[in-house]
């Protein structure tokens, strides 16, 4: 069980080494710590200043030995916005072809929500995201470009197997969730208005429904998807979008399930031999950097998800368990610095409750 160990940037380090600490323990309750082998990869911002790469030439093939990524974050003050997150996050989704970006929406017990009168019961969904596909391909330019004339392109770009390998692991996904209030799929697109590439969406996702009878098929507007999830989030079970549209509504629902200190996702290959790469929602944070006042529950979060994705289904469920314990009954608040513990005390109260 090959993992890369992606620091990265600001307090990035930091919060995975909670992971790794995290990680390393449960593996040792359940009996595979012997099949645990970890590498460091010193890939980020200070590394791009010091060579002026953000991904090895090699990266790619180094990354394709491991069977899975855990990143902490990607974003440092003396590197352009763009450069890192274009060169080393997009080219490792694209790359490896981590198809499937996986964003679990849950309320954990104890985090609180702006949302008045809703609880974990009513905050609990899955959005999937298109992860290769949309307006992140990079199709478009410019011409005249610094001049009063000038002309900005971005091209949107959707395939049919883009869309149907997408919509198919949400099915498969909905149906192995098993959501005791009912398989729910949810499409969230616009083919009032985008009416060449969603109406590609809106199809394939009919066409493919047929082979899941047991799901019920639902649609939403992304405008309407916006409203519904501030105020009925109890309506979804999962949620199947574009590139573009998941991007936004994954951080309006890490808000209502407490923040992006809680919130971790995937960026999933699900072929076999497939590398998926998990890290928690929440930037670099470089005003934090040092201070052990940044909140590592999103990177625990996301090492429960990279166990499940590796198939250690029940080390997933110890440590998910233990981090709802630690929220639930010993942090203050998932806030910065207000915690009520340092980030690694914050590791320590999951690991003793990984017990």
């Amino acid at each position: 069980m090959k993992i890369a160990i992606i620091g990265g940037d600001g307090t990035g380090p930091e919060v995975a080494a909670e992971g790794v600490k995290v990680l390393k323990s449960v593996a040792k309750i359940e009996g595979f710590a012997d099949q645990l082998e970890l590498t460091e990869l010193d890939w980020g911002g200070d590394r791009y200043l010091k060579t002026g790469e953000a991904l090895p030439a090699d990266g790619l093939d180094q990354l394709r030995k491991f069977d899975g990524i855990l990143l902490g974050a990607v974003g440092h003050p003396d590197v352009a916005p763009g450069i890192l997150e274009r060169k080393l996050l997009l080219d490792v989704r694209f790359g490896l072809d981590q198809y499937i970006n996986l964003r679990p929406v849950k309320l954990f017990p104890g985090v609180e929500t702006p949302l008045k009168d809703k609880g974990p019961d009513d905050i609990d969904f899955v959005v999937v995201r298109e992860n290769t596909e949309d307006l992140y391909c990079g199709a478009g330019g410019f011409m005249h470009k610094g001049t009063p004339n000038e002309v900005a392109t971005q091209t949107a770009i959707y395939t049919r197997k883009g869309c149907e390998r997408c919509i198919r692991y949400a099915f498969e996904y909905t149906q192995k969730r098993d959501n005791p209030k009912g398989k729910k799929l949810t499409l969230v697109a616009k083919t009032n208005v985008l009416t060449t590439g969603h109406d590609l969406w809106w199809r394939t996702f009919n066409e493919v429904a047929s082979d899941y009878p047991d799901v019920e098929i639902d649609y939403n507007h992304v405008d309407a998807c916006c409203m519904w999830i501030v105020k009925n989030p109890e309506f979804y079970d999962v949620i199947v979008t574009t590139n573009m549209f998941g991007d936004i509504i994954t951080d309006l629902s890490g808000i209502i399930q407490g923040g992006m200190g809680v919130a971790a996702g995937g960026n999933i290959n699900p072929e076999p031999g497939g590398v998926s790469m998990f890290e928690p929602m929440g930037g670099s944070a470089p005003k934090y950097t040092g201070t052990g006042k940044i909140n590592p529950i999103a990177t625990i979060n996301a090492v429960s998800m990279l166990l499940d994705q590796l198939g250690q289904a029940q080390a997933a469920e110890r440590v998910m368990s233990a981090l709802m314990h630690v929220t639930g009954t010993k942090m203050k608040s998932q806030s910065a610095g207000k915690m009520g513990y340092s980030t690694s005390e914050v590791g320590d109260l999951v690991l003793d409750a990984l017990a």
